[in-house]
């Protein structure tokens, strides 16, 4: 009994000890940067507080608030080492995995401040960061932003864009004298790191380039904020594709800076309140809008995301982006560069935000039918400037509603569930929710087939395009993430109902039905 004791607790201890290794591995595989900052945050720093700046906390009165990254199934090391990166014009590199070209602006030195850009030659984007880098709200002229949307109907788009006025952001130089230049940057130096490319307003660019280096003695701050924090601009932020495009952006803003948890999030720009924030409080670990400070703010850690429209989402419309999705494990067994699992990533990313499971296999036979989600096109209110009516991409989609739903009820080959997405009337969790519980999804071209970025592998992908819209925002946006696509090219607007149903007869078949 006593040997058979003492073999049990060694097992016992065995099994603890591979444990704590694989927890020790994962770890330093999702966690650790290859390189931090020259300052870096500490890793006890304090939460998203508002500090008296004379005031002067130990890391051991301090408490985290920020959100650790989910386990993400799809998930691969992000490299800032030139040595390691992708080849320019791979997928890795046009999926964000291309930050590698270093420039240092600032360097820290004796507790003052730094700033340094990390570029990517395949994306013509640069990701910056930097410490001790102070916000002067009153400098930056726009609405304030975060309002309630009846509060604002009729306010026009240019006062609520981000106009930056010399020194709305400032970083510590240090000791007068050292560093000699007034900007942190000049013209030459956007232009090769944040070039404006086709965007007319880039906000981004202009923020980088009214940054002005002061005196330590004149770094004073009415209010710290201790944990990372990015710092993004937006412009179609009622519109669910371009706001994706942004969601992804700060995502990649993230990983590429090594950030070991979810940072926190300020807008800077003075758009009223939308429902795709409940979206981005789940991404990230806190929101606030940047006019909502009443005074200056200072930063030990923030990281400047670049535009949507600098992301491979949106350039993949103009540019030939020959990208398949693939399956992590394989790409990590067997790099491609042609292929790319970081919509996957990013995806799993989304769901995680909102608590949904990751552990999901889109099998070919669920045990209680299979899902064929509609997504519906309603009227709704979208923004100050918007009528509340959505213009009509199928104008007779009730009937093919209606038609599917007469089909589904009587389809003989198995059990087909339809699902009435009314996206404008669902929380964007339960929109979520509903992509990820699909076989099929079907739907007008429009920008809520833009959640096709969260569905399952195995999840197939109809869309029905009048003759007006035929863009290939999501025929790519599918190939990206390796998934299933069929497109109904219509003549004008009126889609067949038969020519519908016959389409989905075949998907259905090709599930095993």
């Amino acid at each position: 009994m006593n040997r058979r004791n003492t073999l049990l607790l060694r097992i016992l201890f065995f099994l603890f000890a591979l444990n704590s290794f694989s927890l020790f591995l994962y770890f330093i595989h999702h966690h650790l940067s290859p390189s931090a900052p020259p300052q870096p945050p500490s890793s006890s720093s304090s939460s998203f507080l508002h500090l008296n700046p004379h005031t002067y906390l130990t890391p051991f009165n301090q408490t985290h608030s920020s959100k650790p990254w989910p386990i993400l199934p799809s998930y691969l090391p992000w490299s800032q080492s030139p040595g390691a990166a992708p080849p320019r014009r791979s997928c890795e590199a046009y999926f964000g995995n291309g930050f590698t070209r270093r420039r240092d602006l600032l360097l820290a030195r004796g507790g003052a401040g730094w700033f340094r850009c990390w570029h990517s030659e395949t994306l013509r984007s640069s990701v910056c960061e930097g410490g001790r880098l102070r916000m002067a709200p009153e400098r930056i002229e726009m609405a304030a932003g975060g309002e309630a949307l009846a509060a604002v109907i009729g306010r026009g788009e240019e006062e609520e864009l981000p106009v930056f006025g010399n020194g709305a952001f400032e970083v510590d130089g240090g000791v007068e004298g050292v560093v000699e230049r007034e900007f942190l940057v000049d013209r030459e130096f956007l232009d090769r790191f944040v070039p404006r490319g086709e965007i007319s307003r880039h906000t981004m660019r202009d923020l980088i380039g009214k940054i002005r280096i002061v005196g330590g003695k004149d770094f004073e701050c009415d209010e710290w904020i201790e944990e990372p924090t990015l710092l993004v601009t937006r412009f179609e932020y009622a519109n669910l594709f371009h706001t994706v495009t942004d969601w992804y952006s700060a995502y990649v803003s993230s990983r590429v800076t090594g950030l070991p948890n979810r940072p926190h999030l300020i807008f800077v720009d003075g758009h009223c309140m939308a429902p795709l924030e409940e979206t981005w409080k789940a991404l990230f670990s806190s929101l606030r809008y940047a006019k909502n400070f009443s005074g200056s703010v200072c930063f030990r850690h923030a990281i400047l995301s670049p535009l949507g429209y600098e992301t491979a989402l949106f350039k993949g419309l103009t540019e030939d982006i020959d990208c398949y999705g693939a399956p992590a494990q394989e790409l990590w067994q067997k790099p491609d560069d042609h292929k790319t699992a970081r919509l996957s990533e990013f995806g799993e990313m989304i769901r995680a935000a909102f608590g949904l499971p990751l552990n999901i296999h889109s099998g070919r036979k669920p045990l209680f039918g299979h899902n064929v989600l509609f997504v519906r096109r309603e009227d709704y209110l979208a923004h100050p400037r918007h009528g509340g009516k959505v213009e009509s991409r199928l104008s007779n989609e009730q009937e093919v509603f209606e038609s599917l739903k007469g089909w589904s009820s009587g389809f003989k080959g198995c059990k087909v569930n339809l699902v009435n997405g009314l996206f404008a009337h669902m929380s964007m969790k339960d929109q979520v929710r509903a992509i990820q519980d699909a076989s099929v999804i079907i739907g007008a071209h429009g920008a809520g087939l833009t959640h096709i970025v969260s569905a399952l592998p195995k999840t197939v992908i109809l869309e029905i395009i009048s003759s007006q819209f035929r863009r290939p925002h999501f025929a790519y946006i599918a190939r990206w993430k390796g998934l299933e696509y069929h497109a109904i090219n219509l003549a004008g607007s009126h889609a067949d109902p038969g020519t519908v149903i016959n389409e989905l007869v075949d998907i259905m078949k090709s599930l095993g039905c």
